[in-house]
This record gives C-alpha cells, sequence and structure tokens, in this order.
C-alpha cells in the first residue's frame, strides 16, 4: 500500500469496507515515522536517542569509523595515491566546511538511526569528484530497475525533486536498509518504559513503604486532604523525615515485592539487548556485571572484528564505487587503517608475523603489505633471519690477522 493510500485511510477516502483511522490511533504513527512499541513507548530515532545505551551504541561505532584514517592505495606498490581527487575526499576534506571525519560520523550514525545513510558526488566537468555533500536520509529515495540498478530521487526543499544516478551517491546502508532501532523497537521501548518508570517513581518521592490506618471511616475528601498532607510533608526533598500521626491512625509497614529489588536487574538486561541489535559488545556499553580484566580487553579485540570491519568494508566500497572509475579500481583502492585500534593485540600481532617469517611462510614485503607498508629491496626473499648470518662468509685466501 502506497503512501496516499494510506493517507486516503486516515482521511476515510479508502474502499467502502475499510475502516478509517484517526491521526491519534497507534496504525497512522508509522507514516509519520514513529513506531508504537507493545511496552506502550512510542521509538523513533529521536526518542531512541534518549536511551544512554542506544547513544554509546551510535556514537561508538560512528566515531570509531569515523577516525579510521582511509587512503587510496596502488595495489602493485602499496604506496598512498596522493595526487588522486579521490585521496583528499576520504583523507582529508570532503568539502570546504565538512572533514572527511565528519562526513564519515554522519553518514554512519544516519546509517544505524534510519537504516540508511547519503552524500551527493559533486564533479567538475570531466566527471572527477570535487565535494561530498550529506542529505538527509528521510528526503531520499531509492527506485530500482528491472535490472536491480539503484537510482535516487531526492526532495529538495522547495518542493521539486532531483534524480541522481548511483554513481553520483555515496550510499551506507545498515543491514538490509533496516535500522536497528527498527529491529529492536520492542527492547528499546521496554527500555524507555523502564527508565519513565523510575523517574516517576522518584518524582513522587512520597511514595511510603507502608500505608497509613485510621480507625475511623474517613469521607473522600478527608482522604485527599490526608494524602495532600502527607506528600507534602515526605515527598522530594522531604523524603524520609519523621512522620507524626494522630487521631489513633497507625503505620504499616508493607514488605518490598520481588519485582521491585528485580528492577535494575531488567535494565541491565535491555542494555544487553541494546548490545546485541547494534552488535557491540555489553562491555563497552559499559555494562561490566560480568565484566573482568580479561573479557574487557577481549571486547575490544571483538568490537574491531565483529563489529567496525563491516562497517568499515562499507565504505571502502562506497567510496570506491563512486570516487574511482571501473577502470581505476583495476589498480587502485580505497583501505582504512585500523593501527590505532589494534594497539591492544600488536603483541600478539608481531609475534604471529615474526614466526611466519622465521618459518618461511612469508617474506618481509609479505609481511609489509598485511601492515599496509610499501615493500623493500630486497625483501621477497624466503628466509629465516633469526638463524641467516648479514655478514658475508670469510674466503680461503682471506689473511690471518
Amino acid at each position: 500500500m502506497g503512501i496516499m493510500s494510506r493517507l486516503g485511510r486516515v482521511f476515510g477516502q479508502g474502499a467502502p469496507d475499510q475502516k478509517s483511522i484517526r491521526l491519534t490511533d497507534p496504525e497512522a504513527f508509522p507514516l509519520f515515522g514513529v513506531i508504537a512499541s507493545a511496552a506502550g513507548q512510542s521509538v523513533t530515532a529521536a526518542s531512541a536517542m534518549r536511551v544512554p545505551a542506544v547513544r554509546r551504541a551510535v556514537s561508538l561505532i560512528a566515531e570509531s569509523v569515523a577516525t579510521l584514517p582511509f587512503k587510496v592505495y596502488d595495489r602493485d606498490t602499496r604506496e598512498a595515491v596522493r595526487d588522486h581527487p579521490a585521496y583528499p575526499l576520504a583523507h582529508d576534506w570532503a568539502n570546504d566546511w565538512t572533514s572527511a571525519e565528519a562526513l564519515r560520523e554522519a553518514l554512519t550514525a544516519d546509517a544505524l538511526l534510519t537504516g540508511n545513510g547519503y552524500a551527493q558526488v559533486v564533479r567538475n566537468a570531466e566527471g572527477k569528484p570535487l565535494e561530498l555533500h550529506r542529505m538527509d536520509p528521510g528526503a531520499v529515495c531509492i527506485d530500482h530497475d528491472d535490472y536491480g540498478e539503484p537510482s535516487y530521487r531526492i526532495r529538495l526543499k522547495d518542493g521539486s525533486e532531483a534524480f541522481l544516478a548511483h554513481g553520483d551517491v555515496l550510499h551506507i546502508q545498515a543491514i538490509g536498509g533496516v535500522s536497528p532501532i527498527t529491529l529492536a523497537r520492542e527492547a528499546i521501548g521496554l527500555a524507555l518504559a523502564a527508565e519513565h518508570h523510575l523517574a516517576g517513581f522518584f518524582k513522587n518521592g512520597a511514595r511510603p513503604s507502608g500505608v497509613i490506618l485510621h480507625p475511623n471511616k474517613l469521607e473522600a475528601e478527608t482522604m485527599k486532604k490526608l494524602a495532600a498532607s502527607w506528600f507534602q510533608s515526605h515527598g522530594g526533598e522531604q523524603a524520609g523525615s519523621t512522620a507524626i500521626l494522630d487521631e489513633g491512625m497507625t503505620f504499616k509497614e508493607i514488605a518490598v515485592k520481588l519485582a521491585d529489588a528485580e528492577f535494575s536487574e531488567v535494565r541491565r538486561e535491555q542494555v544487553r539487548e541494546i548490545a546485541r541489535a547494534f552488535n557491540v559488545p555489553p562491555a563497552l556499553l559499559y555494562e561490566l556485571s560480568r565484566g573482568t580484566w580479561s573479557n574487557f580487553e577481549q571486547s575490544h579485540s571483538d568490537f574491531l572484528t565483529g563489529t567496525l570491519r563491516p562497517w568499515v568494508a562499507r565504505w571502502q566500497a562506497a567510496y570506491a564505487r563512486v570516487l574511482l572509475t571501473p577502470e581505476e579500481r583495476a589498480r587502485l583502492y580505497v583501505e582504512a587503517t585500523p593501527d590505532d585500534m589494534l594497539s591492544v593485540e600488536f603483541a600478539a600481532r608481531a609475534t604471529a608475523f615474526s614466526q611466519y617469517v622465521a618459518m618461511r611462510a612469508l617474506t618481509p614485503n609479505e609481511v609489509r603489505a598485511a601492515l599496509n607498508r610499501p615493500p623493500l629491496p630486497g625483501g621477497d626473499v624466503l628466509q629465516n633471519p633469526f638463524t641467516t648470518s648479514a655478514t658475508a662468509p670469510a674466503t680461503e685466501d682471506a689473511p690471518n690477522v
């Protein structure tokens, strides 16, 4: 059903046998990007970001991708090609007012929050890329032809539309083009409901740990006055103050319910659910109830390989698709170098490479290629540097000194 057909139902212009809905009905919420959860909370990109775990997951992924240096390399020499027009766009500045890091952060956040992130490629008369401009995901629609080739329809501020080919739009997409917020709206909605419940609990801080019993039956107005007096004397900043009861009233303590005692565990579990939705180790969302030094260190490695690597691969492919021609892709490639993030396991990687060279499984230049370094003269020889002497052997005719 198209958007116009659904709007027609909202205003009662559908088929006679169809029931019209009002703008306030839950069925109308998806028309405006509002997704209601079973917990009764409306989950949108804005409301989801009010959940600290969601904000932490989005910022962790987006900022990590942004800070990685992306460069254009030559496939043969493994050296950076700094004079190519794509190099400054991927490494330095996307345009005069947006750095390459800021654009990657914005588009990755767009993909996490809405499912898609877009940037228009501005080219000169020769077709070479000059700038990258972020586009609002809500103003972009994707159309596919019979062969699956995408094109992009953009709604401009004046109400008109513009059309861009797939080669003129840098497109970063979440899995299936669906935001984790949409797929995990129930988990996020429950987290919002828990926050709302806890906020209301502390707002009404006069909630007693028991009930007041009066020997006589009170009228409704008297009970309201008594309740108002109690909240005024023992609510908010007065919570915990000494209560003085008269007229034969007594206080009966109420035991804490098991559900109240486990409320904090429910909140912790929602953090874990949100971590699963964004494919982020829970320890990196600061859910450390089961954290130790060893598994916290391992979480950083899991984040790099399981969470960050797919996003980096998407960016590398997107850069290459719009900034390099098909002919250039045969000899050039775009790659990020996560050396800084690998520092926690640098010793292990160095030991492994050393063993590969010692067993003559890799040459020094192959190790340098894995580290994204250019080759060195004489580095293509398979030899064990720990057993091979670097000095030439003495000849038989050499005089004895």
